[in-house]
């Protein structure tokens, strides 16, 4: 019904930057929030930061200041600008939307990308 594709992840330096980007498509009446989560070798998967359709955004303490997301509502696009790359940042990043399908459907669905790999090497 709907997918959510990221891009953007490789192999970078410390110190360096990446910018993902993630695309919902399908059928969509209505993205809500978007958000990025990771998940490092052997730890769950954690909030990394979340933006409402209005820009309000959300990061988790170990990113702020060093990543900053942003949206493009008309293309159903979330993004997040990775600057200061630390090895501890390495992790799989997975894209999150909610979407509603339908014009009845509340609050919506929770979808989730397949996740980019990012790895910051020192």
């Amino acid at each position: 019904q709907v997918q959510l594709v990221e891009s953007g992840g490789g192999l970078v330096q410390a110190g360096g930057s990446l910018r993902l980007s993630c695309e919902a498509s399908g059928t969509i009446y209505r993205v809500n929030v978007m958000g990025w989560y990771r998940q490092a070798p052997g730890k769950g998967r954690e909030l990394v930061a979340t933006i409402t359709t209005g820009g309000s955004t959300n990061y988790a303490d170990s990113v702020k200041g060093r990543f900053t997301a942003s949206r493009d509502n008309a293309k159903n696009t979330v993004y997040l600008e990775m600057n200061s790359l630390k090895s501890e940042d390495t992790a799989v990043y997975y894209c999150h939307a909610n979407v509603r399908t339908r014009i009845f459907s509340g609050s919506g669905v929770d979808y989730w990308g397949k996740g980019t790999l990012v790895t910051v090497s020192s």
